[in-house]
C-alpha cells in the first residue's frame, strides 16, 4: 500500500509539473518573462510539482506547504535542487513567516495553484502576499470558481453518485452537509467539505479583493475544460465559452479554472 502510495504521488508530481510546463509558465510568460534571475515562492507547493517547473527554468525557488508529510515528499522530489542551494521547501504556516527574519530576499513572483480556494480570509492573505513581493512583484492564481459544476471537490466522496453530482455544493449548509452525512462520505470528508464550502471564492470576489488591497490584475484566462482535466480525464483543455463565459456570476457556473496574474501597486 505504501509503495502503491508513493508511485500515485510520484505521477501526480510529473503531472503537475507537465501542466505548470505546458500551461501556468506560458500563461505567466505572455505578460512577465520568467528568467534565471525570477525568485519564486509557492504557496501550498504539496509535493513540488509545479515549482520544479520553474527550478528548471534556474529560477531560485521555495515551496511552503502545512502537511508535513507532503513536505517531507517535496524535499525528496527536489533533493538535486534543494543540495545546489537553489530550492527550499519548509513545513509553516505562511503568516508564522518573518520576511526580514527568516528571508534572504523578497520575491518576484509568488505561486498559488488550487489553493486560494482552501484559505480562509483570503482579504487578509492576499493583502498579506504584499510584503513577500519585491516592487512589482506578481502573484499567480489558478483556481476554479466556486459555483462551477465540482467547486465543492465532491468528486473526493466515496459515493459513486455524490461524486458525480454537479452543483449540489450550492444547496444551503444544512441541507449540503445532511446530504453528504447521508450519502455513504466519511465523516473526515464531510468536515473538509463542508470547510471548502465555507472558503469557495468566485471570480468576481476574488478580482474585488485584488483592486481593494492594491494589485493590478496584468492578466486573465478563464477556462471551461480546465487544463488539469488533460491528466485526469484526458479532455483537452478549452477556454471559455462564448457568451456565457464572458458574463459577470454567470460565468462561474460555466467556468472550470481561472489562471489570473496580478501585480503589486
Amino acid at each position: 500500500m505504501a509503495f502503491e502510495f508513493h508511485q500515485d504521488k510520484e505521477v501526480y508530481f510529473s503531472y503537475q509539473t507537465d501542466n505548470a510546463n505546458k500551461y501556468v509558465i506560458p500563461f505567466i510568460e505572455q505578460s512577465y518573462p520568467i528568467t534565471k534571475n525570477t525568485r519564486v515562492l509557492e504557496v501550498g507547493c504539496g509535493e513540488g510539482g509545479v515549482l520544479k517547473a520553474f527550478l528548471d527554468r534556474g529560477c531560485i525557488g521555495m515551496g511552503i506547504e502545512l502537511n508535513l508529510d507532503r513536505v517531507a515528499l517535496a524535499n525528496q522530489f527536489l533533493k538535486e535542487y534543494i543540495d545546489q542551494g537553489q530550492a527550499k521547501v519548509i513545513g509553516k504556516n505562511v503568516y508564522d513567516i518573518d520576511v526580514e527574519r527568516d528571508l534572504d530576499d523578497k520575491f518576484d513572483l509568488i505561486v498559488l495553484k488550487d489553493v486560494i480556494e482552501h484559505i480562509p480570509n483570503q482579504e487578509k492573505i492576499i493583502h498579506y502576499f504584499r510584503s513577500f513581493l519585491k516592487p512589482k512583484g506578481k502573484i499567480f492564481f489558478g483556481f476554479p470558481p466556486w459555483q462551477m459544476p465540482f467547486g465543492g471537490h465532491q468528486q473526493i466522496c466515496a459515493s459513486k453518485v455524490l461524486s458525480k453530482l454537479p452543483y449540489f455544493h450550492l444547496l444551503p449548509a444544512p441541507v449540503y452537509k445532511f446530504i453528504l452525512k447521508n450519502g455513504n462520505v466519511a465523516e473526515g470528508h464531510v468536515t473538509e467539505l463542508m470547510e471548502i464550502k465555507e472558503t469557495g471564492i468566485s471570480l468576481e470576489r476574488f478580482e474585488r479583493i485584488s483592486k481593494a488591497s492594491d494589485y493590478k490584475i496584468i492578466d486573465r484566462t478563464l477556462y471551461f475544460i480546465n487544463p488539469i482535466y488533460e491528466y485526469k480525464f484526458g479532455l483537452k483543455p478549452r477556454k471559455k465559452i462564448p457568451v456565457l463565459g464572458d458574463i459577470p456570476w454567470v460565468r462561474n457556473f460555466v467556468t472550470t479554472c481561472g489562471f489570473y496574474l496580478i501585480e503589486k501597486q
